[in-house]
């Protein structure tokens, strides 16, 4: 029998005892009647008494020791309807606070309930129920609609939906396609589709999400500990105060009333409520924390040091600009080099494919594909000659053109990545690729600033220059670059000599920073990873910003804590002292404790819910999603945009007027046609929110400068196609400059609404 059955068997006897002791007493011998409630305290006093020495014999000094005194006192004075009174009160609190932890545990007991255990495993054309340990890596699945996918895998289907809220937090379906991952622990919601594993069972996703909610479930609190030494101080003053009454009475049940008014069960329950409470809270928010320890130790944080790549940025290349040769096209460029990216495995390889595809293009097979590790490739493409890689690779010992020097330039002043291209011999462009800053960064990191963090550190092996151009457009205190994971150790073993210090990163070689820290934050981990072990709390969830919500929490579920030990404390005295002045009788003391309890422990609850009021949410999660996606689908115009300034370098006549002709076309039917759009659509759903009013104005400023930035643009367009109008080089510098701001203007302007759409759906 576990200790939870245990504490409800012995408050049912209890229960029991003083009901059929008062019918007895009642209408039959109150001598009976008192016996039966002398045998319903007995075992709970015994199984009091056993819990306080097993806590001395561990060096512990609880708070139960005034419950035993005032169930003693109370036999020894031959009460024993206050004694089970007592007993009955004191039972009862242990079985509400099973219940209260057992409400707040619902979030993660709902992870390891929900566990699959058997897989559909097709084996030719038969389809056999297996348990899923007895899965291999390789083996084909079937998940039918409504069931949770048992294993890690790969997709066989097209159009896979699956429910992924249980692993991250989001609401929304997501839908993945052939050849896709697909996460253990994922609803099926569309159609029945097959996988093929790419783990064991063990090895999971899911299986590595539940061994972290069962070490959440099982970690205790240090203000647990806490109230325990309260106890210190709380035993003799009671002790006091109750021999005080007796001398001052000469009445020894005013002393027993004195003990029962002081049973400490808003010391016991208050602390480990709330702050279990607070784990489930964030649990729900997709964040996980292994116990009350790293709650609390949230709840005090002063210095966050953040990994760069993977963390603060996205992790991994992405294309940010394609530099075409004179006569060659950016689309040109991208289609030829991903169609012959396809046969490499490297990193900077799938980020070239995957941007083609992003923009619709038709790749071909490559053919005769001969790569040189660290240099690049070449093959044939489409009957073509095609060749990838650095410059020296694709140029040889020959100068490269102009057009690739100022490749190489701007691949400098972005911190990025060049891979030069080559197509039948002739040098043909070159695309620029880079880490990109997460969109939610900066407004994570202004959200940790409101929670009170003071200090914000960036610690990283990448260069010094990248890293710098990523901290000052953060605002970061301080930057550590280029360190290995020794030097990123001692750095946070010295933040954490000073203040509190969090440690958030992403990466197996983060793994020892975060458990030198007081608090480890894993972002993003798939469970399995030695970071996400090391970690103190697991953001399940792609999500910068919810470590500032993590932080939130820990700080609100410490204060309920405090706050119900000190406000259920406080009701303890005055029952106390009413007690010793003769207002409250035994039973009436115990009554009184356990209206208390209840007080402390549905105050303690409310660390469950997120302690705002309830705001008004202009977008649900799928509005915001869509408007998320046309600005990334804005972003490829303004990819373009930013190609066409840079060809202008060198542009004159036709050629000039052509991609100045060709921007302002852009700019009128996609920009200024999203920006219409959204005055339209979007803004008045926004205004509904009070919170996001000042916001909406700022933006509508932004608006007025984009549409007469667009205007100027095609003015200065019309100019220059006017019959007998020249392309003067002042009036293509101007429409470069003119370009290139517009550029700029947008992107920053799309990701202050993005953050607006954040805020209107939190």
């Amino acid at each position: 029998m576990n200790s939870a059955a245990l504490r409800a068997a012995l408050f049912l006897l209890a229960v029991v005892a003083l009901a059929a002791g008062a019918g007895v007493a009642w209408f039959g011998d109150p001598w009976i009647g008192g016996w039966l409630w002398f045998g319903g305290t007995v075992p709970i006093a015994l199984s009091l008494l056993v819990s306080i020495v097993r806590d001395l014999w561990e060096k512990r000094f609880g708070v139960d020791a005034i419950a035993l005194l005032s169930m003693g006192g109370a036999l020894a004075l031959d009460q024993p309807l206050a004694a089970i009174v007592i007993a009955v009160m004191y039972a009862g609190g242990g079985v509400l606070e099973d219940y209260a932890v057992s409400r707040a545990e619902r979030s993660l007991k709902g992870l390891v309930d929900r566990a699959p255990r058997i897989a559909h495993r097709r084996l030719g054309d038969t389809l056999t129920d297996v348990a899923v340990d007895e899965v291999a890596v390789g083996d084909r699945l079937v998940v039918r609609a409504g069931e949770i996918a048992p294993i890690d895998g790969i997709a066989f289907d097209s159009k896979v939906l699956l429910d992924e809220s249980a692993l991250t937090g989001e609401s929304l379906p997501v839908t993945r396609q052939a050849g896709e991952a697909v996460r253990s622990g994922a609803i099926n919601a569309g159609d029945a589709f097959e996988m093929q594993t790419t783990a064991l069972a063990r090895d999971s996703t899911y299986a590595a999400i539940v061994k972290l909610a069962a070490s959440a479930q099982q970690a205790k609190a240090p203000f647990v500990r806490m109230a325990d030494r309260y106890a210190a101080a709380l035993t003799p003053l009671t002790l006091a105060v109750a021999g005080a009454a007796w001398l001052w009475s000469h009445d020894p049940l005013r002393a027993l009333a004195v003990l029962v008014a002081a049973t400490p069960c808003p010391l016991i329950l208050a602390a480990p409520v709330a702050f279990v409470s607070g784990v489930a809270r964030a649990a729900r928010r997709g964040v996980l924390v292994k116990g009350g320890g790293p709650l609390e130790a949230l709840a005090k944080i002063h210095t966050v040091l953040f990994d760069k790549t993977g963390t603060l940025t996205i992790g991994g290349a992405r294309l940010t600009a394609v530099e075409a040769a004179p006569e060659r096209t950016g689309d040109e460029i991208l289609r030829m080099t991903a169609s012959l990216e396809q046969a490499s495995a490297h990193a900077v390889a799938g980020a070239v494919v995957n941007a083609a595809r992003a923009r619709g293009l038709a790749l071909g097979p490559p053919r005769d594909v001969r790569e040189q590790v660290g240099s690049g490739l070449e093959g044939t493409v489409e009957g073509h000659a095609v060749r990838a890689g650095s410059c020296s690779f694709v140029f040889g010992a020959a100068p490269p053109p102009p057009w690739a020097v100022r490749a190489q330039r701007r691949a400098a002043w972005r911190s990025a990545l060049s891979v030069f291209v080559s197509i039948d011999g002739a040098p043909a462009g070159a695309l620029l690729l880079a880490d990109e800053m997460r969109r939610e960064t900066p407004r994570a990191l202004d959200l940790l600033r409101a929670a009170g963090v003071r200090r914000i550190v960036m610690a990283t092996g990448d260069r010094a220059e990248t890293a710098e151009t990523i901290a000052a457009a953060l605002n970061i205190d301080a930057v550590l670059a280029e360190r290995t994971p020794d030097e990123k150790v001692a750095a946070v073993v010295l933040e954490r000599q000073q203040h509190m210090t969090m440690m958030v990163g992403d990466g197996v070689n983060d793994a020892p920073a975060l458990a030198a820290a007081h608090v480890g934050v894993a972002l993003g981990a798939r469970g399995a990873s030695a970071s996400s072990e090391a970690a103190d709390v697991v953001i399940l969830v792609e999500r910068l910003d919810r470590v500032a919500e993590a932080i939130s929490i820990g700080q609100r579920t410490r204060r309920i804590a405090r706050q119900s030990i000190v406000v259920g404390m406080g009701l303890s005295g005055v029952a106390m002292a009413a007690a010793a002045l003769g207002f409250l009788s035994p039973v009436a003391g115990a009554v009184a404790q356990e209206l208390i309890d209840v007080a402390v422990i549905l105050n303690a609850l409310r660390a469950l819910g997120s302690g705002a009021p309830r705001a008004v949410r202009p977008l649900d999660a799928g509005a915001a999603t869509r408007l998320h996606g046309e600005h990334e689908r804005l972003g490829r115009s303004l990819d373009r945009l930013r190609s066409i300034a840079d060809a202008l370098d060198d542009s004159v006549g036709s050629a000039a007027r052509k991609l100045i002709g060709e921007a302002s076309v852009l700019v009128a039917e996609e920009i200024v046609a999203h920006e219409r759009a959204d005055e339209r659509e979007v803004y008045p759903s926004l205004a509904q929110a009070e919170s996001l009013s000042h916001g909406l104005a700022a933006m509508g400023r932004a608006h007025r400068e984009i549409l007469h930035l667009a205007r100027l643009l095609s003015r200065l367009e019309r100019e220059m196609s006017e019959p007998g109008a020249e392309a003067d080089p002042t009036l293509i510098r101007d429409a470069q400059r003119l370009i290139e701001t517009i550029e700029s203007l947008v992107r920053l302007h799309s990701a202050q609404e993005e953050d607006l759409y954040d805020l209107a759906t939190a």
